[in-house]
Order: C-alpha cells, then sequence, then structure tokens
C-alpha cells in the first residue's frame, strides 16, 4: 500500500503557483490550460517571462473549469466563456455587497448633529 503525503497550504491573495503546480494541482492538462491562458480566462502575472506563475485565484479558476469541463464536456473555448461569465458573475457580485453595506440600515435612525 503506498502512502501520500498531503499538505495544506493556506490560499491567500499572495499566493503564487508555477504552470506545472496549477496542471499538478487543477486536473486539467497542459494544453488544456495553455488554452484558457490564450483565450484570457486566466492569465499569468508575467505572461513574458520564461516561467509562468499565477496568483491564488488562478488555482480556484482552474479548480472550476475541471469541474465544468467534467459535468457539461465543454471544449476549451466553451470552457474559457464559462469561466469569464463566472468572474464577471462573482466581480458584480462584490460590487453588490459593498453598495449594500453602503446604504443604511432598516430601523437605525440616522441623528442630526
Amino acid at each position: 500500500m503506498e502512502t501520500r503525503s498531503v499538505e495544506a497550504v493556506w490560499l491567500t491573495e499572495d499566493s503564487e503557483f508555477s504552470f506545472a503546480e496549477l496542471v499538478e494541482l487543477s486536473g486539467l492538462s497542459e494544453a488544456e490550460l495553455r488554452e484558457l491562458v490564450d483565450y484570457g480566462a486566466i492569465a499569468p502575472v508575467d505572461p513574458d517571462a520564461t516561467q509562468w506563475a499565477f496568483k491564488g485565484r488562478c488555482l480556484i479558476t482552474v479548480r472550476a473549469a475541471f469541474r465544468l469541463r467534467a459535468s457539461f464536456d465543454l471544449d476549451p473555448h466553451g470552457l474559457a466563456l464559462a469561466i469569464s461569465l463566472l468572474d464577471r458573475i462573482h466581480g458584480l457580485e462584490e460590487e453588490l455587497g459593498s453598495l449594500r453595506a453602503q446604504l443604511p440600515r432598516p430601523g437605525v435612525m440616522k441623528r442630526d448633529g
């Protein structure tokens, strides 16, 4: 019986992953990840670097891409489109939450003063 060591890593905005790490952690092939970069669904920190690095948020995106591809049998272009739409929805939800936080809460009286 083979024993496999698993190390937990706290994912933050400052986290970075190499292209090889992203391939390993995402479940997608190198070709699929390259196509997601080509279509603009994910972006390396420095696209001109010889070794691409990706921010921690990209891991969440490519894991979602893996699940979408498996569930809906999407081609790379459809997968990139779905990821782009999900990112847009996430951005709009954050904006809505920020705007809601600025509204006065019901039942709280504002005093002039």
